[in-house]
């Protein structure tokens, strides 16, 4: 089967994983006439009425070996591993095995802006859509958030800008892949409950740059070594950003306004004031995006349109209220520990953290410098209970709390008369909610039941 191309008609097809990008991905071959078999684990999927009547076969509550071998082609929802034993038999039979947005980019007509780095992708690939959507360009956004990349086929022309989030769950599975602008925003060890090692989610980060040519852009975080590291093996023109101000060409910050540094001088973008965003490592986000924007030509006006019209994204350094003088910050987003440590350095005093949840690598000492200058204390939720007590339980007091209630209640108590409760996990939800975002919902149901309460 020759896939540059994609023509699928007639071809058989399994889709491993029916969560929306596995869907979507179904949905885009039945409708340019595979053969589709969605395969899941689960013995029931919320989409098994809508992707039936599209003639695609649902194998429920667990793989079969033939469905994935006897197949032409074999497409992976993100969140499926790689190395399940039917995708490995499968690749041992000679069956191509991609991802679904690998699979969506070779339907598509249009140019691909392709966002990636640990923490701050989906702000900056929000805010890049809303700065290229202001100067009137024709966008679509999403990938990893909003619509799954596979779902803005029948969309895609050639204006259009496809402003892709891309985790390296998607990367990893990719082959040909090429964005015409790919970011680089951060990196720090995450998802190591899923990738082998450090190196491993490095490798499938830098997937970003691999199909890059001389006409391409790579965007880069210059404050970031290993993120300069990457992109230096790629082929695509380099352009940097950086909230230090340290650069002589690039996307800085001078004098309250962000600025395009060029050798002939400075363009102004936006100003300073125009960021309504909580934390400053959100700057580098808007650096970002607006690197974004000068490359694809927005105009400084309707970067700073984008920009004033943004309060940030739920579960993302979100206020979520302040009761009795103490303020809750929702940063459930916030699932490995740099991320967390970038929240708690966003205060200065009086702080209580909730973190916990299901632990995906990383150092959590390296929180201990933040919290001892910062915080009050730290109340630890779920599995990684054990784990924060033994790391940084000699530089702040940590709390143990049953429940997210519980860690509530307590952290209220304590940050109480004027301090911060802010939920930072360092971790991952799956041992207490369905995700992140059940998590940061939870959380605000609780802050409104104290509000209820009159505390």
């Amino acid at each position: 089967m020759t896939l540059i191309g994609m023509e699928v008609r007639g071809r058989l097809v399994a889709v491993a994983g029916a969560a929306r990008s596995g869907v979507a991905a179904a949905e885009l071959l039945a409708r340019r006439g595979a053969i589709v078999t969605v395969s899941d684990l689960r013995p029931e999927v919320e989409s098994a009425d809508r992707l039936r009547a599209l003639g695609i076969r649902l194998e429920l509550g667990g793989h079969r070996m033939t469905t994935f071998t006897g197949a032409d082609l074999v497409v992976l929802s993100p969140g499926v591993p790689a190395d399940q034993p039917v995708v490995a038999s499968a690749r041992a039979r000679g069956v191509p095995v991609i991802g679904e947005l690998e699979l969506a980019s070779r339907f598509l007509q249009g140019r691909v802006i392709a966002i990636t780095g640990t923490k701050g992708k989906s702000t900056t690939t929000t805010l890049a859509g809303r700065m290229l959507d202001a100067a009137g360009f024709d966008v679509t956004v999403g990938g990893n958030i909003g619509a799954p990349l596979s779902a803005q086929v029948d969309q895609s022309s050639a204006r259009t800008l496809h402003v892709v989030e891309a985790s390296s769950f998607q990367l990893e599975q990719t082959e040909t892949f090429h964005p015409w602008i790919a970011v680089m925003l951060n990196f720090s060890p995450d998802h190591l409950d899923r990738h082998p090692d450090v190196r491993a989610y490095a490798a499938a980060k830098a997937r970003v740059f691999a199909n890059q040519t001389g006409a391409d852009w790579a965007v880069v975080n210059a404050d970031d070594p290993a993120v300069l590291e990457m992109a230096r093996v790629g082929r695509a023109g380099i352009r940097l950003f950086s909230r230090s101000g340290a650069l002589a060409e690039g996307t800085t910050v001078e004098t309250g306004w962000v600025v395009n540094r060029r050798r002939e001088g400075a363009d102004r973008l936006l100003p300073l004031s125009a960021v309504h965003l909580l934390g400053p490592h959100l700057v580098d986000d808007v650096l970002a995006a607006a690197t974004v924007g000068v490359l694809a030509g927005a105009s400084p006006a309707a970067m700073t349109t984008a920009v004033e019209g943004f309060r940030g994204l739920e579960h993302a350094m979100e206020l979520v209220d302040e009761i009795g003088g103490v303020r809750f910050i929702n940063d459930s987003k916030a699932t490995n520990v740099d991320a967390a440590r970038q929240a708690i350095e966003t205060f200065s005093r009086d702080l209580v953290v909730i973190l916990g949840g299901r632990f995906k690598g990383g150092d959590l000492r390296l929180l201990r410098t933040p919290l001892a200058t910062r915080a009050r204390g730290v109340v630890a939720i779920g599995e990684a209970t054990p784990r924060l007590v033994e790391a940084l339980s000699d530089v702040v007091p940590v709390r143990p709390a049953d429940s997210l209630p519980s860690a509530v209640d307590r952290a209220f108590e304590w940050a109480r008369p004027s301090g911060v409760v802010l939920l930072a996990p360092a971790c991952a939800s799956f041992d207490m909610f369905v995700d992140y975002a059940e998590r940061g919902r939870r959380f605000k149901a609780e802050v409104a039941r104290l509000r209820r309460e009159g505390a």
